[in-house]
């Protein structure tokens, strides 16, 4: 009944007549190979991470920078997924300031930052496990859109990918079904605590893939699949701040991605993926790397603006240790977050906005919301590549 068995696994034709995939334990066998461009790969991966996390260990206030980190990867995995929300949505969100016309799922990239910051925290005191990605995917689906969808649960029904509205007997993929998905999780959990000497960076590229296919969840798999990367290499001490993520470098070349870890399923083929996996982690790296360069030097030259500008020593304080976690405010968040009188919150936002270093973004003379925008530029996404892009394909659900 079997179509074709790979080193992948197998799929197996079900009682309804599709195909099913039943993933082969971990890790692969044989071995992964890796060859001159892969040892070539995974030393230029390594050493792009390994630079990333020397500039984390050196940056003043390092959580401050992490905390965009985390909102601008949570802004892109969650549109990978469809959503709409901008990283300004989020901040303007947090920030609680009445603002008009945030899209409707800027509470499900929200979840996303809550579910990554919740995910780290835990690490602390559990390890990667069955048990602590159901607390995540619990978080990440917490009152949104797909909530009715199990969250924190293992799906006990078939699910599928596919167009919305596809029948099953036309999926693009079938997980495993229930059964057969326990027993692919528990091998899982075994290869997160025991991977047979593997580096670091491979092991994390055979986990992602592997998550992925199982696709356990009826609803957030992508979302929580590409979060898994992050905890895996803090968990291990390759990283020790959450500063590497892939969803841009996955967004940037969506049809590779989806077509290597199609090429692991029908062909077997973990090294094709593993390249280009290994390609994403050096370039995400060294593009991060050179991000926190840039803030450093923003820092540096907006508090000597301040110096030189004769602005008060509240200014100051304010780039130095609030603007950098907290890139839109209000006069009376500034109060709050100095200890000030609203009077002096006020002038402060008003010479900081002389100097261009904050935009006054609401146009109002009451409740006006001001923006750090130079330091936002940083993180806002380059000129797509020529990639083509089809529309993602959502899973669907057999009851």
């Amino acid at each position: 009944m079997d179509r074709h068995l790979t080193r992948a696994g197998r799929f197996v034709r079900q009682p309804a007549g599709y195909l099913a995939f039943y993933p082969a334990p971990l890790p692969p066998e044989p071995p992964v190979d890796i060859d001159g461009t892969m040892a070539t790969l995974l030393s230029t991966a390594d050493q792009a991470i390994g630079r990333l996390d020397g500039v984390s260990q050196t940056l003043p206030n390092a959580d401050l920078f992490v905390a965009m980190y985390v909102r601008r990867e949570a802004v892109l995995s969650s549109q990978i997924e469809g959503t709409q929300s901008t990283l300004d949505d989020v901040l303007a969100f947090e920030l609680g300031a009445a603002f008009e016309g945030l899209p409707q799922d800027v509470e499900e990239v929200v979840n996303y930052v809550r579910a990554m910051n919740s995910g780290i925290r835990r690490l602390a005191e559990l390890p990667l496990s069955r048990r602590l990605i159901r607390e995540i995917h619990a978080e990440l689906m917490r009152g949104v859109r797909g909530a009715e969808r199990q969250p924190g649960e293992f799906r006990r029904t078939q699910n599928y990918i596919a167009p919305a509205g596809t029948p099953i007997s036309r999926a693009t993929f079938v997980p495993p079904p229930p059964g057969e998905m326990e027993r692919a999780l528990d091998d899982f959990e075994r290869f997160l605590h025991d991977d047979g000497g593997l580096p670091a960076l491979i092991r994390c590229g055979i986990a992602h893939a592997q998550f992925e296919t199982i696709h356990p969840f009826l609803d957030g798999n992508g979302r929580v699949g590409r979060l898994l990367i992050t905890f895996l290499l803090c968990e291990r001490a390759v990283l020790h701040k959450p500063l590497l993520y892939l969803s841009y470098f996955f967004k940037q070349h969506r049809t590779e991605y989806y077509e290597r870890l199609t090429s692991i399923r029908e062909a077997g083929d973990w090294e094709g993926w593993l390249k280009f996996f290994l390609r994403g982690v050096a370039q995400t790296a060294a593009e991060a790397t050179a991000t926190a360069g840039r803030i450093v030097q923003m820092r540096e030259e907006h508090r000597a603006l301040t110096r030189s500008r004769g602005l008060s020593v509240h200014a100051a304080r304010l780039i130095d240790q609030h603007l950098f976690e907290r890139p839109l405010v209000t006069a009376r968040l500034v109060s709050g977050l100095l200890g000030v009188s609203f009077a002096t919150a006020n002038r402060i936002v008003t010479e900081l906005t002389s100097l261009d270093i904050l935009e006054e973004i609401t146009g109002g003379q009451r409740s006006r919301v001001f923006r750090y925008t130079p330091y936002l530029a940083l993180f806002e996404d380059p000129e797509p590549r020529a990639d083509p892009q089809p529309p993602i394909r959502p899973a669907g659900r057999l009851s």
